[in-house]
């Protein structure tokens, strides 16, 4: 198709040539070019007046030739064409046609392949029909020769069967039974066959006979009346036992029932309830009876009865059984002569005993409803932990056995419980017993701290833990254990509630009921005498021996606290699960908190009253009359002096409780900053010279009270933030009012802003208390409280929108104020 195209393109410049020859031409005979647009265009050139006639001659030539040429050239495209239109179908077509024909070819391989695969499936089957045809011939052959084998077998084995049973030879019958019963088996399809349902009946009636026979025999040699046989056991009773292991399994069963009881008769006779082998004292007799008859038996029954039939732990997991139901009624019927010593006793033979047994046997025949393992509760970090069997060790809740701890010895043998489950319900004569023990163990500690008084001050234990407290947590801890190996369910409980009981005595006799009075009337300590206070009146001061004792009360306190959680915790694993809900401490942990707070008040309360004095000198001052700046004043040395004395010794005996002494700083600072800036109005009126005074002695009480963490310490310490946060902001206050108080009071709106700028305090009343302070006039003061009132609406907004930004950050200022009102409603109550 290109080449055809291209042939095209190639004829068409031959018009173009014929043109310019013309053209040439008639410019050679200087004529005119004509356009050569046919005759009529001639004609009109001639009726003109045209050139000579060769002229048209020759043009006419030359037009008969273009048009000549132009047919040939028409016809030569529309050859080319069709000879294009040839070249390029003609392959197509051929290509189709070829095609066609290899399909055709191809759907005929086809057809061929598939008749000749028919054709073999059918040859295929045709030779396979005669090799199934012989393999189910054979197989059924190979089936009837069997059955016929098996029949054989089955009806020689019932005749030898019948025999051997009549002849008790229990030997031979224990292999031959297993065998035929193991040849019926196969017939159990052919049952509706006459033959076969008689031989199956028959063997049933030989295992039948057998069983009747075998309990026979064993009934005559061991009778179940008191007279015993003499002799011991036979081959045929040992082949017997083989044989009852093929038969029924009730017979089994029936055999060792008969053959324990039998044997633990004789038991029943000697421990009869109204024997005084009976009772709890002489427990150790029945297990040493037990004891006597398994060697017994092991010496002349051991090899009679099958290794699988476990008979040594079948008699005495019976003999626990019976044991167990034997106690029960003689301590339900002598439930009034059981005393502690003697449970206890009872409880830990039967709890070895039970040990014994556990070593000696697997527990495999016993049922799960008569035996009830219990789970190991997970490992925990609890300083209870530690070896249990050692209860006597001192201090068992240090910190460093937490870091190894141990997992509780829960009994993980089958036989615990079997026996001592019995003791469960007369185990309140044991939380009865613990009962009465802790209070005589809260009244000797009474009684010790009355002869040993508080701890020496001069001495390493001054503001240690009390001895008391170490010992009742290892009696604690003594019970505990005891009482989980006696039970973990409802006597867990109870005892819980004793240990409650006697730690809220601890605390109220030991703890609260040895913290020092703060006045010889009180009857003791409580929220009133810690907040009453009467201006004018002198409070004690503590001694250095006091301050020691309440140091060590606190750090007393937090340990109980500390392991009374873990107590709690302890009691949880050592519980049934279902009782965990019950176990709550939180009542006795609250209370040594209690405890805590109340110890640390009294210490902010002593070095606070020390310093009333000073501040009352302070207020009594007449500032007006100072004349110059000098040192600190001499009540700014007294409360130094007085925090120099408490603040070492508090510090030195709370070193194992940080936190709290930190708590006790925080706690003063509370009290002192606003009790300072109350005497600090009172000091009225003062000059500029006294502001200046007053201000340097403020600077030095707040570099006094930031040191306080560590004044007096060789080992220097930074404060805690929240201290010094407490302390800046407290100071600063008392600061910006001294500046206010130096401040000249005109003009008045100058002094106002000022006021509030440095305050931002918009309380009438301690604006009236500044202006008291710079000793103005009644008419002065009118006027500046009318300036300040007018002030305050614009202020109050300000304030609010301040606040509703800054909502949850309250300044130190409104704590104090807090704490103020705090005080003042509790003194009006009072």
């Amino acid at each position: 198709m290109t080449e055809a195209a291209s042939d095209y393109k190639n004829s068409l410049p031959c018009e173009t040539s014929q043109r310019e020859a013309v053209c040439a031409s008639a410019k050679q005979k200087e004529l005119r070019p004509v356009t050569l647009c046919g005759g009529k265009a001639l004609g009109r050139h001639l009726r003109r007046g045209g050139p000579r006639l060769d002229v048209y001659s020759s043009f006419t030539l030359a037009i008969f030739s273009l048009n000549n040429c132009r047919v040939t050239h028409r016809s030569c495209r529309g050859l080319r064409l069709q000879e294009l239109e040839t070249g390029i179908l003609g392959p197509i077509n051929c290509a189709l046609e070829e095609a066609q024909k290899a399909i055709q070819q191809l759907f005929g391989k086809i057809k061929d392949i598939k008749d000749k695969a028919e054709k073999s499936e059918q040859m295929v089957k045709e030779i396979t029909r005669d090799i199934k045809q012989l393999d189910h011939a054979k197989r059924h052959l190979t089936t009837s020769i069997t059955t016929l084998n098996h029949l054989h077998m089955l009806a020689g084995g019932v005749d030898s069967l019948e025999a051997m049973t009549r002849r008790r030879q229990y030997g031979e019958v224990a292999n031959l039974l297993q065998g035929v019963v193991n040849v019926l088996e196969h017939f159990s399809r052919y049952t509706g066959i006459p033959q076969i349902r008689q031989l199956s009946e028959r063997v049933k009636a030989a295992q039948n006979e057998l069983g009747q026979q075998i309990l026979a025999d064993f009934e005559e040699a061991f009778p179940s009346q008191s007279t015993k046989r003499a002799g011991g056991p036979s081959n045929v009773l040992r082949d017997a036992c083989l044989v009852a292991n093929v038969l029924d399994p009730r017979i089994k069963q029936e055999i060792i029932k008969k053959f324990i009881k039998q044997h633990l008769s004789e038991y029943l006779l000697l421990f009869q309830e109204n024997q005084d082998v009976a009772w709890l004292d002489k427990i150790d007799r029945r297990y040493a009876w037990i004891k006597r008859q398994l060697v017994d038996y092991e010496e002349k029954y051991g090899r009679m009865f099958p290794l699988e039939w476990c008979m040594t732990e079948r008699i005495a997991v019976d003999f626990c059984h019976i044991t167990r139901a034997e106690l029960a009624k003689i301590m339900h019927t002598r439930a009034r002569e059981i005393e502690v010593k003697l449970l206890l006793f009872a409880i830990q033979r039967t709890t070895n005993f039970e040990g014994l047994l556990a070593k000696r046997f697997s527990g495999s025949t016993l049922s799960d409803a008569a035996v009830k393992k219990t789970e190991p509760p997970p490992p925990s970090t609890n300083p209870f932990l530690e070896d249990e069997t050692t209860p006597e060790e001192e201090a068992p809740m240090e910190k460093s056995d937490a870091e190894k701890p141990k997992r509780p010895k829960v009994p993980d043998n089958p036989f615990h419980g079997i026996i001592s489950k019995c003791f469960e319900p007369h185990l309140y004569v044991y939380i009865e017993s613990q009962d009465k023990n802790l209070s005589e163990l809260i009244d000797r500690f009474v009684g010790d701290f009355k002869a040993q008084g508080p701890p020496k001050p001069n001495v390493d234990e001054g503001g240690a833990v009390l001895p008391s407290c170490a010992d009742l947590f290892v009696y604690y801890k003594k019970c505990m254990v005891q009482c989980s190996q006696l039970s973990t369910g409802e006597p867990m409980i109870a005892l819980t509630t004793i240990f409650q009981k006697y730690l809220r005595e601890y605390a109220r006799k030991i703890l609260s009921g040895n913290l020092p009075k703060t006045s010889s009337g009180s009857s003791g300590l409580t929220i009133t005498s810690l907040l009453k206070e009467k201006e004018g009146s002198e409070v004690a001061k503590f001694t250095l021996e006091e301050l020691c004792l309440i140091c060590s009360i606190l750090s007393t306190a937090e340990y109980c606290l500390a392991t009374t959680q873990q107590l709690e915790e302890k009691l949880k694993e050592k519980v049934d699960s279902n009782l965990v809900e019950r176990i709550n401490l939180m009542g006795e942990m609250d209370t040594f908190s209690q405890v805590i707070s109340n110890s640390i008040a009294l210490l902010v309360q002593d070095l606070d009253a020390a310093c009333d004095p000073a501040l009352t000198a302070m207020s009594k001052m007449q500032w007006q009359n100072v004349e110059h700046v000098g040192d600190q004043s001499p009540y700014v040395t007294s409360v130094i002096l007085h925090i120099k004395q408490n603040v070492p010794i508090i510090r030195d005996n709370l070193a194992s409780t940080r936190k709290y002494f930190t708590q006790f700083c925080i706690k003063f600072a509370n009290s002192f900053i606003p009790k300072f800036i109350n005497h600090l109005f009172k000091c009225k009126p003062i000059s500029m010279v006294g502001a200046e005074q007053l201000l340097l002695d403020t600077h030095s009480l707040k570099m006094v009270l930031l040191d306080l963490p560590s004044i007096g310490s060789q080992v220097v310490r930074k404060a805690p933030a929240s201290y010094t946060k407490i302390v800046v902001k407290g100071m600063t206050r008392a600061e910006m009012i001294l500046k206010v108080v130096m401040a000249p009071h005109e003009p008045l709106v100058v002094f106002v802003d000022n006021y509030i700028k440095l305050l931002a305090d918009f309380s009438t009343d301690t604006f009236q208390k500044i202006l008291d302070m710079k000793g103005l006039k009644r008419s002065e003061q009118s006027s500046m409280l009318d300036l300040f009132r007018q002030k305050l609406p614009a202020l109050s907004s300000g304030v609010e929108n301040a606040a509703s930004v800054s909502l949850a950050a309250p300044t130190p200022e409104q704590e104090s104020s807090r704490i103020r009102k705090l005080e003042k409603l509790i003194k009006k109550r009072l």
